[in-house]
């Protein structure tokens, strides 16, 4: 796992997102960490009408999967057709806000068997560049979880068996042009994680549930690679399902600035936790300033 760094250092013209929020009569929005290169805001992704302005650099996110899974404030057991109406409407709000050069990670499944079998990647990738994203890559996540599998159809039959690919995906978009000419410039990525990670294919494991508290957390290596090679120190890293925190602590660590949006006030304390524990965002200053004694 990534070292924490104890000192970073972002580019002032990046950091001023005072004022990115839009405040609206009888609305109390929960800043639940707000400092000079990370905000973590309690707020609701299909709130088009969220940020003032464009600021996202790139986003990295992994949405509900629709699979039913006991979040706290999310209903996942929608109909395919709300799924796909959902999706769209804060796929397109994340175009919205992102800048022109803006980029776009989406973590999702291949497909689904649960509820009847759905070409979910290739749906959603339909629907963002229904909404104005231009498609880049596809990067193919192996989970290694097939142990876990316990769905098998027909079992050895040619009735009616499933095929179960045990990986998921990370889809790349961007705005209007993928060549970055905005920003500091300066990219952090080694030589060696360079050549092995625009290889599409990543071998690394899952994240705990029980570890992290939340029903679906993802590793920190997802976002570390993303981060490194997608975007340059001082960019804005923004997560709208920020859940635990995972994006954001990346973010902080790898000299971004992070912008998380979650909708459960719960969550909300988690990722905080997290976000306090496992970066320096809010490690103790060292007073250096020379002490005269008589």
């Amino acid at each position: 796992m990534v070292k924490i760094k104890t000192k970073y250092k972002v580019m002032d013209d990046n950091t001023k997102l005072t004022g990115l929020v839009k405040e609206k009569k009888g609305r109390y929005l929960n800043f639940h960490i707000e400092e000079k290169n990370l905000y973590l805001i309690q707020g609701d992704a299909l709130e088009k009408d969220l940020f003032k302005k464009e600021f996202s650099d790139l986003i990295i996110t992994s949405p509900p999967y629709n699979v039913d899974i006991k979040y706290n404030s999310h209903k996942d057991d929608l109909t395919y057709d709300e799924y796909l109406e959902f999706s769209e409407k804060w796929i397109y709000n994340c175009f919205k806000w992102s800048k022109p050069q803006g980029r776009f990670a989406l973590n999702c499944p291949l497909d689904k068997n649960k509820g009847g079998q759905q070409s979910v990647g290739a749906d959603l990738t339909t629907i963002a560049k229904k909404v104005g994203w231009k498609y880049h890559s596809t990067i193919i996540w192996n989970e290694g979880n097939i142990s876990r599998r316990t769905a098998w159809g027909s079992w050895l039959s040619a009735s009616a068996p499933f095929v179960i690919a045990p990986v998921e995906l990370i889809i790349v978009f961007y705005k209007e042009q993928w060549k970055k000419t905005s920003g500091t410039r300066k990219s952090d990525i080694s030589r060696d994680e360079f050549i092995e990670w625009t290889n599409a294919v990543w071998s690394f494991n899952g994240e705990s549930k029980k570890r992290i508290g939340h029903p679906a957390p993802f590793p920190r290596e997802l976002p570390y690679r993303l981060i490194k090679l997608f975007s340059y120190v001082g960019d804005v890293i923004f997560d709208p399902f920020a859940g635990s925190g995972t994006t954001l602590i990346e973010a902080v660590n790898n000299n971004r600035i992070g912008v998380g949006l979650e909708i459960d006030p719960h969550y909300c304390e988690i990722a905080k936790k997290r976000i306090i524990n496992e970066t320096s965002l809010f490690a103790p200053k060292l007073d250096l300033t020379e002490k005269n004694y008589a």
